[in-house]
């Protein structure tokens, strides 16, 4: 079971990431477009449109423009699946690549600032000493 220590802990990781990836040049990306992105590059089997709106519950209207934009920045690319040619497949790039690598410098160093100042509290709860908390 997931506490809500832990809980609080990811969503802290992905807020410090998500306002690092804002702050810096570069693609600002919705949360549709990192998913289709992230899928793309994480599972290793290929991706179509078809696929992709299976594997995430949204339409491919959805994905299409969701592959709109992340073409737009260089970080996908669409080609005719040469077995069926009904079919789009999703490759990755260079660009998208370098991406991912930033993507997870940045979650790397989110864990890392998020452990460094949950350690004491950690350290209290074992020990039973808790702050004292201000009440309204």
């Amino acid at each position: 079971m997931i506490t809500n220590e832990v809980s609080d802990g990811l969503a802290g990781i992905l807020r410090t990431a998500i306002v690092e990836l804002v702050r810096r040049d570069g693609p600002d990306l919705s949360a549709r477009q990192l998913g289709v992105f992230l899928t793309c590059y994480l599972e290793t089997d290929a991706q179509t449109v078809r696929g992709l709106a299976a594997k995430l519950g949204v339409s491919k209207p959805a994905i299409t423009r969701a592959l709109d934009r992340l073409s737009e920045f260089d970080l996908v690319r669409r080609k005719t699946d040469p077995l069926d040619r009904r079919s789009v497949l999703v490759q990755r790039t260079a660009t998208g690549m370098a991406f991912l690598r930033e993507m997870r410098t940045i979650l790397r160093d989110a864990a890392s600032t998020l452990r460094i100042t949950a350690e004491p509290a950690q350290a209290r709860a074992r020990t039973g000493n808790e702050p004292v908390r201000a009440t309204h």
